[in-house]
């Protein structure tokens, strides 16, 4: 069973993501300002649903690599922690956004949900950072490999969800906010990118 040092930290680690305002978060917000409460929760279920997809692939993924060489899963995570080293110096040195895209066309909830899904599943580079995030938490001897990662994966989709409904509740102060507060999204790269670069390198020094 995952210990609860780990099962923390990662949790800790996931709830910076999902409240740190990035391109899901600006997006369900978008929807809530223009289309209501209902629209931007299903926006953010959509989203989260699109993560669980992710999840499961990357779980049935990285369970054929654990059972072909143990080896093997030793370089897949650092691969993985080499990538979210890169995408955070990607995401410090890129300049920030100031932009919050409010002017999308009111649209019905389920669509909304469809479209984020779709939009979300499509994304190669979210299927990326599941497949480099999750490995960086699972140890051997707390047991299943498989059940770790599906508990990863289930607290980051919950802490996701959990994060939606929050910003749809408070989108119109929340884009008020940002719209006057431009710095904050300026800097919210520089905050997730640091975060990635942390992960990435707390692997190499446990190894070390």
């Amino acid at each position: 069973m995952i210990d609860l040092g780990t099962l923390t930290a990662y949790a800790a680690i996931v709830l910076g993501f999902v409240l740190i305002p990035g391109p899901a978060t600006l997006l369900t917000v978008a929807r809530a300002m223009s289309s209501g409460t209902k629209v931007g929760i299903a926006t953010g279920v959509g989203i989260a649903a699109g993560d669980l997809v992710h999840t499961l692939m990357a779980i049935a993924g990285i369970s054929a690599i654990i059972a072909a060489s143990a080896v093997l899963f030793s370089i897949i995570k650092y691969l993985g922690a080499a990538y979210l080293i890169y995408l955070g110096v990607r995401a410090i040195l890129e300049k920030g956004t100031t932009k919050l895209i409010a002017d999308r066309l009111p649209i019905s909830a389920s669509k909304a949900f469809r479209q984020a899904v779709l939009a979300e599943m499509l994304n190669p580079k979210t299927a990326l950072f599941f497949l480099a995030f999750l490995p960086q938490f699972v140890q051997p001897e707390n047991g299943a490999v498989v059940l770790q990662l599906t508990i990863f994966g289930v607290v980051f989709v919950l802490l996701g969800i959990g994060s939606t409904f929050v910003y749809a509740a408070s989108a119109g102060h929340l884009g008020l906010f940002l719209r006057r507060n431009p710095i904050v999204l300026k800097w919210q790269g520089k905050a997730v990118g640091s975060v990635y670069c942390a992960l990435g390198l707390r692997l190499a020094m446990e190894e070390n």
